[in-house]
């Protein structure tokens, strides 16, 4: 047991002990799903596998008979340009208040109060103010992302920035730098791994606020379609859909850290 703490499993089965906690998981579901169906074939509550494969058949493959829309793609074509402008907006944001903030003690005094106070404001509460405010379109469900997580990224990026040692900052001024230098060729530089980092770690804070959104006022996308199924306990449709959720959020999160270890390699030689 004492060296327990220092095994490391090969790549290999680090992937297989990945693994095993998703094979559990579908082998309870499968057995669960049987077992009531083989009480009552009606059941709706835990679908069988194939009546989930035929609906995610019908939703994928199959035109709309009310729009000739294929409905999981336009769902999530719609669902992903409202998360990725949210999340692309937020993130250029939060990268200049973080910036100037960490770095710099006078636009620190002013802003960091308001960063703070905004991080501590549910963004859920705020969401009629929104509907209010820019209306039932795609706008107040961006503005929802963008408050949702801009303050925490931005947080995250201030602290990241005063971590950095003083002594390459008094190394900079000595060889002639001035202040927009100093931000651009010392901070940003290693900023940028960090701000990808806490794009990742948002990824689940901005689907959870565009779920919601989509929930309340839509008329496409993958929140819209998984409450508009509730209300005719379409579990076929609605498992599979938060699947699909879940898989995108995956992709999403992988292809930030190809991203982060393709373009700062030095970031995750550490």
């Amino acid at each position: 047991m004492r060296k327990l703490i220092n095994y490391q499993p090969l790549p290999l089965g680090r992937l297989l002990l990945g693994i095993l906690p998703l094979l559990a998981v579908l082998l309870v579901y499968l057995f669960a799903s049987d077992a009531r169906l083989s009480l009552n074939a009606a059941d709706k509550l835990l679908p069988g596998f194939n009546a989930m494969g035929e609906a995610i058949s019908r939703m994928a493959f199959q035109p709309s008979p009310r729009t000739g829309e294929y409905l999981l793609w336009s769902d999530t074509a719609a669902s992903l340009l409202r998360l990725l402008s949210g999340v692309a907006i937020s993130a250029l944001l939060a990268l200049a208040i973080g910036l100037f903030t960490g770095a710099l003690p006078v636009v620190r005094a002013v802003l960091a109060p308001l960063v703070t106070l905004f991080a501590l404001v549910p963004p859920l509460a705020i969401l009629p103010i929104l509907f209010i405010c820019f209306g039932l379109g795609e706008v107040s469900k961006v503005v929802l992302i963008v408050i949702g997580i801009t303050p925490l990224i931005a947080r995250d990026l201030q602290l990241q920035v005063q971590k950095i040692p003083q002594e390459q900052l008094v190394k900079a001024q000595t060889l002639g730098a001035h202040s927009a230098q100093i931000l651009w060729r010392v901070i940003l530089p290693q900023l940028m791994p960090r701000l990808c980092d806490a794009v990742r770690l948002s990824l689940c804070s901005a689907w959870l606020f565009l779920i919601a959104a989509e929930a309340i006022a839509a008329t496409e996308g993958l929140g819209y379609r998984i409450f508009l199924m509730r209300r005719y306990l379409a579990m076929d449709v609605i498992l599979p859909y938060v699947a699909w959720i879940t898989l995108l959020a995956f992709a999403l999160d992988l292809l930030l850290r190809l991203v982060s270890r393709r373009c700062w390699p030095w970031y995750h030689a550490k």
